[in-house]
């Protein structure tokens, strides 16, 4: 077997064996008998996007918001927040780090009851999910 396959395989293998971070679910506070507001949810949720641009692919230096890795960020009317997000390749050496990064930042989201972290490989990410800052960043015009 060749070098290039054992560490696809190695890789591959670790991808899905990650116990549930691609699936991640914590509770951060104490959950709330009180339901959100609309206005409550839009700005949890814009702190879970900040949060977001904090976390950095470690081979890419834009951040994961920004690159197009993350597909969806909600929050309920129960303030558990949602995070859809994906890696740039299934052979990513972040795929065990960076999901666990993602929930890190947002459990400490002050006002969020959970955190669910859902890594999926459909669709799969391509160039065209960056935002233009990030193709500036980059260089690619």
């Amino acid at each position: 077997m060749s070098d290039e396959r054992q560490v696809t395989d190695a890789t591959s293998t670790a991808v899905a064996a990650l116990p549930s971070s691609t699936v991640t679910e914590t509770n951060s506070q104490a959950s709330s008998a009180k339901a959100l507001s609309a206005a409550e949810q839009s700005a949890l949720r814009e702190k879970l996007i900040e949060a977001l641009r904090t976390c950095y692919d470690p081979e890419i230096p834009v951040n994961i918001y920004e690159l197009g890795l993350i597909y969806e960020v909600k929050v309920s009317d129960a303030g558990n927040g949602y995070i859809r997000m994906t890696l740039t390749t299934p052979n990513c050496p972040a795929a065990i780090s960076l999901p666990g990064e993602v929930e890190y930042k947002a459990k400490a989201i002050a006002g969020l009851s959970g955190v669910k972290v859902e890594v999926v490989w459909d669709p799969p990410w391509d160039m065209s999910k960056m935002t233009e800052a990030a193709r500036l960043q980059l260089g690619m015009f």
